[in-house]
């Protein structure tokens, strides 16, 4: 029986089905492909290119495989855009997911690991969040995440779907042989931004906001490299297909950088100056936001390797050293 991977083309995702390839499960990928990249899927991995929002691209997957699992990233991402154009993320993130879970629920799939996110809380009142914590969100995207993660919980005791949504902090960084990594056009994440300075395609780096409550008045994130997050991928999948309960779980090392450190430490990596620019502040940008991850460590049995932000950038910048261009297609 085989997982499948709706987004499997994408950032997370193809580290995610490489890990599951690793772990020799049998893996399915479907992905519409607007930002995912078919050579990011592994050789005799089985690809669907299609759109969740219509079910007869999604039910040929189902009709074609015996799947047994579905973990989900397939979603709009981008902060900015999702408070400029909502409805674009309302009708991708949240329809699409509905297609999704009717067609598992029509041919009688179970378990579904959904790709959450720490903009699902908002405004923290503590830090480090915790998966109890009140969910506010101050924007669209994080909006639309919570808003499925409501929805699984209902189609759970519905339907008995079990799901895991996991929600993550900052991905960052590229897979250790170099072969994956982070190629969004266009790119909004800070490393690669910063690292695009370093590598000559940008002039500089924005820095948007120099006036919030930390301590250099920058953003403060939790980084995790995006092999751990697949790690916790397949955790996740596994914890439920033997029999573990519906959860929410927390990703990320728990260390908070700023934009201005994460900047620095990329001028010490890559050797280059990396000018930056401060400009005002982007609408639905929390101040801090920074992981407890003590549940998934204690339940999933997750255990984060790349433990230092150096540690990430030093992996993204060998991607894009070797892969200026990105995938190139």
């Amino acid at each position: 029986m085989a997982i499948l991977v709706c987004g499997g083309a994408g950032y997370i995702g193809s580290h995610t089905v490489a890990a599951l390839v690793s772990a020799r499960e049998e893996v399915v990928v479907f992905d519409n492909l607007s930002t995912g990249h078919r050579s990011s899927v592994p050789t005799g991995v089985k690809l669907y290119k299609g759109d969740l929002r219509n079910l007869d691209d999604i039910e040929k997957v189902f009709l074609e495989n015996d799947i047994l699992s579905v973990i989900d990233f397939a979603a709009d991402s981008r902060v900015g855009e999702s408070v400029t154009d909502p409805l674009k993320y309302y009708d991708n993130n949240v329809f699409g997911t509905i297609q999704l879970l009717k067609t598992m629920v029509k041919y009688g799939v179970k378990h579904i690991v959904f790709s959450s996110t720490a903009a699902t809380y908002g405004e923290p009142k503590n830090i480090p969040i915790e998966e109890n914590d009140r969910t506010i969100p101050t924007n669209p995207y994080g909006e639309t995440k919570l808003t499925v993660e409501k929805m699984l919980n209902w189609v759970d005791k519905a339907h008995g779907v079990t799901y895991t949504a996991l929600r993550y902090f900052n991905a960052a960084g590229a897979h250790i042989s170099g072969k994956i990594g982070e190629d969004h056009k266009p790119e909004s994440h800070l490393i690669p931004l910063v690292l695009e300075v370093a590598g000559g395609k940008r002039d500089k780096i924005m820095v948007f906001g120099d006036d919030y409550n930390t301590k250099d008045g920058t953003c403060v994130r939790d980084y995790i490299h995006v092999s751990d997050l697949s790690d916790a991928h397949v955790l996740a999948v596994k914890r439920l297909e033997s029999g573990g309960d519906s959860r929410v779980f927390n990703l990320g090392n728990g260390t908070g950088f700023s934009v201005k450190e994460i900047i620095e430490i990329a001028r010490k990596v890559t050797g280059h100056p990396i000018p930056a620019e401060i400009k005002g502040r982007r609408a639905g940008d929390p101040g801090v936001l920074i992981a407890s991850a003590s549940a998934a460590t204690k339940e999933l049995g997750w255990d984060p390797k790349f433990n230092s932000v150096e540690a990430i950038i030093e992996s993204a910048w060998k991607w894009h050293k070797n892969n200026p261009n990105g995938y190139e297609e």
